[in-house]
């Protein structure tokens, strides 16, 4: 969550910290209206329970929603009191970059899912069950947890305790500070994205053959081929979070004085953006879904609240 003037001397005006934060606030706010409808037409719709498609889909949302939350406290409480207590520190970062790392492996298994699908649908109500769906994702957890819990423990045994009760700018690197960590991340990053990226072309290839193949079913691939492509663009807006240190630099060169603002953009392209696709992708864009999507924002809860109805309802139909 690398958002804004960390040790930089200039700082932002009060009017502009406060339109920023404004801004994410309401980001954040409006992401959140959203993801936790999609979140409770799931839960409230037992259909979906047994759906590996849509467990691995709400799996993602919940994971995002998080992230996101994280980031945007992140985000206003370097603002408010610019450094915080270490360990509270450390806790926010491990949570963000965990949330950040568990989305493209996400990505990855509902491509493989949709490969299945398409691929093998013979086997794929027994490959693909419910209770293997949740084996896969505490795996996911298990795996991307792993590598970042690491990075506590080598700081718990390079710094002192006392470090821990000090006072920082939230970023990753004043915190998890030895320099061997930083090559570590970089190689679990490219192992991850490389894993993630050539599974979800290998995945689109395969499907787009079958396409070609099973002209009988070529509405439903199409639908396959169109969800990857999409996961590919939603993997590549993930992986700007890895390249925007060296874009901020390259920016910051061409428009001198202008580093705040190209943070904050920086922040929004690459942190809230990404988060918009989730709910879209498997939600409002899949008929299933949008069917019991839609009767639960024409509810009472809902009748009672006429603007709100003319917001969602406008989303709905301007995808569908």
């Amino acid at each position: 969550a690398d958002v804004h003037n960390d040790g930089d001397k200039s700082r932002d005006t009060f009017t502009t910290a406060f339109v920023k934060n404004l801004i994410v606030v309401l980001v954040w706010f409006s992401l959140s209206y959203i993801n936790s409808i999609v979140v409770a037409t799931f839960f409230r719709n037992r259909v979906f329970y047994g759906n590996p498609r849509y467990i691995l889909f709400i799996h993602m949302v919940i994971n995002d929603a998080i992230q996101l939350t994280v980031t945007t406290t992140l985000f206003v409480l370097s603002y408010i009191f610019y450094t915080i207590n270490v360990s509270f520190c450390c806790f926010f970062i491990l949570v963000a970059v965990f949330t950040t790392r568990t989305s493209p492996v996400n990505l990855a298994s509902m491509a493989i899912e949709r490969y299945i699908s398409i691929c093998n649908p013979l086997r794929h109500a027994q490959i693909c069950t419910a209770r293997r769906t949740y084996t896969l994702i505490g795996f996911i957890w298990f795996i991307c947890v792993v590598p970042d819990i690491t990075d506590l423990f080598v700081t718990m045994a390079t710094e002192s305790l006392s470090f821990f009760h000090t006072r920082v700018f939230c970023l990753r690197q004043n915190v998890f500070k030895d320099p061997i960590l930083t090559y570590k991340r970089q190689a679990f990053d490219t192992i991850y994205f490389s894993c993630v990226f050539l599974t979800l072309v290998y995945t689109y290839l395969r499907i787009l053959f079958v396409a070609r193949v099973l002209s009988s079913e070529k509405q439903s691939t199409q639908r396959a081929r169109n969800t990857i492509m999409l996961h590919g663009g939603q993997l590549l807006m993930c992986m700007l979070s890895y390249i925007s240190p060296t874009v901020e630099t390259v920016l910051h060169f061409i428009l001198p004085g202008r580093i705040l603002e190209i943070r904050f953009a920086n922040y929004l392209i690459v942190y809230m953006l990404p988060r918009f696709l989730s709910p879209i992708i498997y939600g409002v864009r899949d008929k299933e879904f949008r069917k019991y999507l839609k009767r639960y924002f024409v509810s009472d809860r809902f009748i009672n609240d006429p603007m709100a109805l003319i917001v969602t309802v406008g989303v709905l139909t301007s995808v569908s």
